[in-house]
């Protein structure tokens, strides 16, 4: 599974970044563009408010569950997003639960 997980974060960072490159090369490093294409029409709105709602979900379990290196996850979520930091967070929980299991 921790492959799995590997895999799904690599593919979560490539697969939005042709995307915002796409964007960014047609509309120059426009933030205020960029903000008002997310929320564009219902569909759009739809999906941005869905990422967000589900990013604050995965700060505050973090957040409550105390994890080491937390910046690494959040940055991951800010730079690229919740399809890269929550598969990329499950990857290093697998590694920490197959030492943990070696060394039992």
């Amino acid at each position: 599974m921790r492959n799995f997980y590997l895999i799904a974060a690599i593919v979560g960072a490539v697969v939005p970044y042709i995307f915002f490159v796409r964007f960014f090369l047609a509309e120059g490093l426009n933030i205020v563009t960029f903000i008002e294409g997310i929320f564009a029409n219902g569909a759009a709105g739809g999906f941005a408010a869905d990422i967000i709602i589900s990013s604050a979900i995965f700060w505050s379990y973090l957040i409550v569950k105390k994890e080491a290196g937390i910046w690494r996850y959040i940055l991951l979520n800010l730079m690229i997003g919740l399809s890269c930091a929550l598969p990329y967070y499950l990857y290093v929980k697998a590694g920490e639960n197959e030492i943990a299991s070696a060394v039992a």
